[in-house]
């Protein structure tokens, strides 16, 4: 993988986040030629200091065409990250916010492929399936979500309906235009940098408080899903390449 990334301009949209800026720093471990783009709403510029001085930093709103003109000029390779996003108190308070993920989506997308960019690696949420799935206690494929069903789509909430249309117009983006791409569904990562509200380190907060029994919501039978961020970059990079060969778009879960 290493030699793949070796001097190869790649952009990572949101590249402050959290997540974001774990695959900025393995990008620059494996020698890519690293731009950033951010309008720091969530993301923050601390999250890149032990990359600062190697990688390109843009702040801007990528809901602008020419801003998203600006950030994928001369690049080989898309991350696309950036998203109004948060917890569930996050999505179900802050609706507009997430819908704005749609105008984004296309902006990068449509960016993209006038700039002739080779592939382009879209972060989207398991927050896609249906809901109804979404509460039984089965592990997740990516075929639980389909068009052609009824009943195949109903996601979860307005943020859960913009990252499935994401994956929709970026594979309308290799049908129509052979943009190679790749989809993949975030669930919920945890690991350094995380938010201090995040669920994984509420627990370790607990137990430092030596709090017995640990304090939840619902009734104790509801299940989680947690990756740490380094599995999601590990797939993420392996997602672009794979997106890279196979004549089809992909669509992957982590």
């Amino acid at each position: 993988m290493s030699g793949f990334w070796n001097n190869r301009p790649t952009l990572v949209t949101g590249g402050a986040s959290f997540i974001g800026s774990h695959l900025v720093e393995r990008l620059v471990e494996l020698g890519a030629n690293v731009r950033v783009i951010d309008d720091f709403s969530s993301g923050r510029l601390e999250n890149l200091s032990h990359v600062s001085d190697k990688v390109d930093i843009m702040e801007g709103n990528l809901k602008s065409a020419k801003v998203a003109q600006v950030a994928v000029a001369d690049q080989n390779t898309v991350f696309h990250l950036a998203a109004s996003h948060g917890g569930r108190g996050y999505i179900e308070t802050h609706p507009a916010d997430c819908a704005t993920n749609l105008i984004i989506d296309t902006t990068v997308f449509e960016a993209a492929n006038q700039a002739n960019v080779e592939r382009v690696c879209f972060a989207s949420s398991a927050c896609v399936y249906p809901t109804n799935i979404q509460n039984k206690k089965v592990l997740l494929q990516e075929d639980m979500v389909s068009f052609t069903i009824p009943g195949g789509a109903f996601s979860d909430a307005e943020y859960g309906w913009a990252k499935l249309m994401g994956e929709m117009s970026l594979k309308a983006f290799h049908r129509q235009y052979g943009l190679k791409c790749s989809s993949v569904r975030y669930f919920t990562a945890y690991g350094p940098r995380c938010n201090e509200s995040h669920a994984v380190i509420a627990f370790i907060a607990k137990a430092i408080l030596s709090q017995s029994p640990f304090n939840i919501w619902g009734d104790g039978q509801q299940t989680r899903n947690f990756t740490y961020v380094d599995d999601i970059v590990d797939a993420t990079l392996l997602a672009a390449l794979r997106g890279s060969v196979l004549p089809q778009a992909v669509t992957m879960f982590i």
